[in-house]
């Protein structure tokens, strides 16, 4: 088993790429978080996780990562990716990600609506939430990423 992670920052970035793969890379370069191997995870933040700003955790190192996105390649298309955050008063946090074709307002909403029913489910109160968003409009192969990178 992997040790629990004891801090999280959260990232967003978007960019354009020849390929939907490069545009992807491209948007990681872009949040600061390019240089890492992702370990995709699902949604819970762990109990008194510190957040701190900036990523600071060494290239090619496996990052734990909650996280959503959206590749496009139709010119002109608004594609937006967001994360969000629910803590709790003194229990672990509920992390949500959404992608889409919105914008960064309206991908910021829905991803609170979906922490609130995380939380109304679980029958916790919340007490926070923290949300990143992140829109780029298409020019020929764009992405738009969001997450919350887990670490030690």
């Amino acid at each position: 088993m992997l040790p629990t992670p004891k801090k999280f920052t959260i990232c967003a970035g978007a960019a354009e790429g020849a390929h939907e793969l490069n545009a992807f890379d491209n948007a990681l370069l872009n949040a600061g978080i390019g240089n890492l191997n992702l370990l995709r995870v699902s949604s819970i933040l762990p109990p008194a996780a510190e957040y701190v700003e900036k990523l600071e955790v060494a290239p090619g190192s496996l990052t734990p990562t909650a996280y959503g996105y959206i590749v496009s390649e139709e010119p002109g298309e608004l594609i937006a990716a967001s994360v969000g955050i629910g803590f709790s008063e003194d229990s672990f946090g509920v992390i949500m990600e959404f992608s889409g074709e919105c914008s960064a307002k309206e991908a910021e909403a829905a991803v609170r609506e979906m922490v609130e029913e995380a939380f109304k489910t679980r029958n916790m109160k919340l007490a926070k939430v923290m949300i990143k968003a992140v829109e780029h409009r298409v020019e020929t192969c764009g992405c738009a990423f969001a997450s919350v990178a887990l670490w030690y």
